[in-house]
């Protein structure tokens, strides 16, 4: 009796044919995807401290950037905001790796209001929103359930640093308070702030829930919670974002307080790192930039802690600060770009050049030397700019 074939066995080498095709595709639809990204042989970008989760971040894009381009990327640690920013405007750098200092940059306040800054247009990239969230720490001795409950606690404050400080006034906000409800205890540096904690002179400070300060703390005798901030508190969350309108309710899902995927926290956050650059780097640079990151982004995700915040689902394309034209163009042949996005991202670009104009119109009617005549004059001729314009000073 002659032998049937099976009619299976001529498929093997078809399956492997095509599964091999299907790779040569998807290998010349990356490849295409990389010409079309360009990147000078070298590139300069700030970051915060070395070691610290955006200096990190920042490395791993780097590597990519390297492998995928063939282009170098240098990253200066930089100790605070002006230290980060400092070599993008004297254009020694391209980009940086922001925190919300960059926020304060743009509307000229705090360190930037001052004859050397006043707002900054700095516009962005792509930036990091990963399982971590930023608030409050508070020591579990204090006996505080909700926010409102820190009502004549010491609330810990960093001299020189007041978007660290402002961070902390916009999450007493949510619980109805103001710094004339709480005792502030001022500390010389972040650091000290948080040793304060462990030894009693302070009951709660700002902070990431995945900081090593935060654990610190948490792993002493004291203890350490996260008060929540509920989203559905519309009330407590408009006076947030008075205080701090780059705020948003983020469940965080990992950290210091046993906050976990099965135990998640609801609490303040924004992006961090935040990568932007001035409005004056060439809209093809940045392109080749944001679309590097968005194109080749399994390639970084593991690559430092919060990395995957960066993936493109989860940026906020209604934030604070305006797009770059390159990182829309970037952000539209991804897909995600829409009508809202625009309509948002063109306001923001509005502020800011209503914010640009007050500046120039300020420092050319001969200004008080004297530094702090000058900041009051500065915020008293912003204020009014940015009402006559239907917008929001908030500061």
């Amino acid at each position: 009796m002659p032998t049937t074939q099976s009619p299976t066995r001529p498929a093997r080498p078809f399956r492997r044919a095509t599964g091999l095709l299907g790779a040569a595709l998807l290998a010349l639809c990356a490849g295409a995807q990389a010409q079309d990204i360009k990147l000078p042989q070298s590139l300069t970008m700030t970051a915060y401290d070395t070691g610290s989760s955006g200096f990190n971040m920042a490395v791993a894009i780097g590597k990519m950037m390297k492998e995928r381009h063939g282009s170098e990327l240098r990253v200066l640690p930089g100790g605070n905001d002006i230290a980060r920013l400092s070599p993008l405007k004297a254009g020694r750098a391209q980009a940086s790796a922001m925190g919300v200092g960059g926020y304060f940059a743009q509307e000229g306040v705090f360190e930037f209001g001052v004859k050397e800054w006043g707002p900054q247009a700095l516009q962005l990239m792509l930036a990091s929103t990963s399982c971590n969230g930023l608030s409050l720490g508070v020591t579990k001795d204090a006996g505080v359930k909700e926010v409102k409950d820190l009502r004549g606690k010491r609330i810990g404050f960093v001299v020189g640093s007041p978007a660290l400080n402002q961070n902390a006034l916009a999450v007493i906000a949510f619980g109805g308070l103001t710094r004339e409800d709480v005792r502030i205890v001022e500390f010389s540096s972040y650091g000290a702030m948080w040793k304060g904690l462990v030894n009693n002179e302070a009951d709660a400070a700002f902070a990431s829930t995945i900081s090593g300060q935060a654990r610190e703390v948490d792993s002493s005798p004291r203890g350490l919670m996260w008060p929540s901030t509920p989203a559905e508190d519309k009330a407590g969350w408009a006076r947030v974002n008075k205080v701090g309108p780059y705020f948003y309710p983020h469940k965080a899902e990992c950290g210091a307080g046993g906050i976990s995927k099965e135990n998640p926290v609801v609490m303040p956050a924004y992006p961090y790192p935040i990568f932007m650059a001035y409005n004056t780097q060439p809209a093809e640079l940045i392109h080749g930039i944001t679309k590097s990151m968005i194109v080749n982004y399994a390639d970084y995700k593991d690559g430092a802690p919060g990395a995957d915040g960066l993936e493109l689902k989860r940026q906020n394309l209604s934030w604070v600060l305006p797009y770059h034209e390159g990182a829309v163009r970037a952000l539209k042949e991804a897909g995600v770009w829409t009508p809202a996005a625009q309509a948002h991202n063109d306001a923001l670009l509005k502020r800011q050049a209503t914010l640009q104009a007050a500046w120039a119109d300020y420092t050319k009617a001969s200004p008080p030397e004297d530094k702090d005549a000058f900041y009051k004059g500065w915020m008293a001729k912003r204020k009014d700019a940015l009402s006559k314009a239907g917008m929001d000073p908030v500061f």
